[in-house]
């Protein structure tokens, strides 16, 4: 994905799955729903959404977590999605969370 020269670009953390409680759902497609919900709201405070996601990076817990993350991703994306690299570690900061999400934003300027 080119970003033309000049744009404004938005480099999130990492986002895991914890609703605003601190609750953590069980499993995956629930937990990169709260990522992507985060991610959006990190977005918007930029003016900016999520068709200006131009990279995502995720991480998630185990193979079995792999398709109900992407069934998420590939709901809120459209074709061609952003660049993406999926990988699969060992775990997170809590034993409950299984998918960690970090996504780069580029606004013309």
């Amino acid at each position: 994905m080119l970003v033309p020269a000049g744009s404004q670009l938005l480099v999130c953390s990492g986002q895991l799955g914890a609703r605003a409680d601190g609750t953590v759902p069980e499993g995956a497609g629930a937990q990169a729903e709260i990522c992507f919900a985060n991610v959006r709201a990190l977005l918007a405070e930029s003016g900016m959404d999520l068709s200006n996601v131009v990279r995502i990076n995720a991480y998630v817990t185990g193979r079995e977590h792999m398709a109900p993350y992407m069934e998420v991703r590939n709901a809120l994306f459209p074709e061609p999605w952003p660049a993406s690299t999926l990988l699969i570690v060992s775990g997170f900061s809590r034993p409950e969370f299984v998918v960690e999400v970090e996504v780069i934003a580029a606004k013309s300027a």
